[in-house]
């Protein structure tokens, strides 16, 4: 598979390149906006990963590109730890995933390999697990092809479940990814146990065929 890296810093880049070429992956690199533009408008790739600052232009300005030319390529933006409405923005106009820097590589690895499972599946971008089924574009949720009707941080909660299915997500990563990078300044995340229960009674309510499961002292799993 092969994968193209938009980074404009040199040991990022070769810190991935030479994990994921141990992963068996081919990796391409650009360092400015300009090389990383002609590379996606011209050739097709796995998985992009994108850095939103590069020199002559922005990660955002070469997605918006990407969508003027009815192009698509499977994208992870790389951002730098705060830039919030840059990642959210990003996700609107047609990235998959984000990850905040700084990043383990293996969940850099985790998150791509979930990204190009759901793009091999002829674009289709609905995701279905079981009986239910998240349509991103529409922020809908079917069981059974039944609405099931969630508040936003129930729907955000169960996207976040559903790309990646049987894992165990600690509730850090669950409160940056749906709350926000500045949710470390809580003094808690018991709000997270109380979205969850009623999301839980709700796919219940509805015979969903999942459940999430909560992990104590960790966090939760979809199962």
């Amino acid at each position: 598979m092969k994968i193209l890296i938009i980074e404009d810093e040199f040991e990022i880049i070769q810190s991935i390149k030479e994990f994921l070429q141990r992963e068996n992956f081919l990796v391409e690199e650009a360092l400015t906006y300009q090389l990383g533009l002609e590379k996606v408008l011209n050739y097709d790739y796995d998985c992009v990963l994108l850095d939103i600052m590069l020199p002559g232009g922005t990660g955002l300005d070469i997605l918006r590109e990407l969508e003027k030319a009815g192009r698509r390529q499977p994208t992870l933006i790389l951002s730098a730890k705060g830039d919030v409405q840059d990642k959210v923005l990003g996700l609107e106009i047609g990235a998959d995933d984000y990850l905040a820097k700084p990043f383990h590589l293996a969940e850099l690895l985790a998150r791509m390999k979930s990204i190009i499972r759901r793009n091999g599946q002829h674009g289709d971008r609905k995701l279905i697990y079981k009986n239910i089924e998240l349509i991103p574009e529409a922020r809908q949720v079917l069981v059974d092809a039944e609405e099931l009707p969630l508040n936003r941080k129930e729907y955000d909660i169960l996207y976040y479940f559903m790309l990646r299915p049987n894992r165990l997500i600690e509730k850090t990563y669950l409160a940056e990814a749906v709350w926000g990078d500045n949710i470390d300044q809580s003094d808690n995340l018991d709000f997270i146990y109380s979205q969850i229960k009623n999301l839980k009674r709700k796919l219940k309510n509805f015979d969903a065929q999942i459940d999430i499961q909560a992990v104590y002292g960790v966090g939760y799993k979809l199962v």
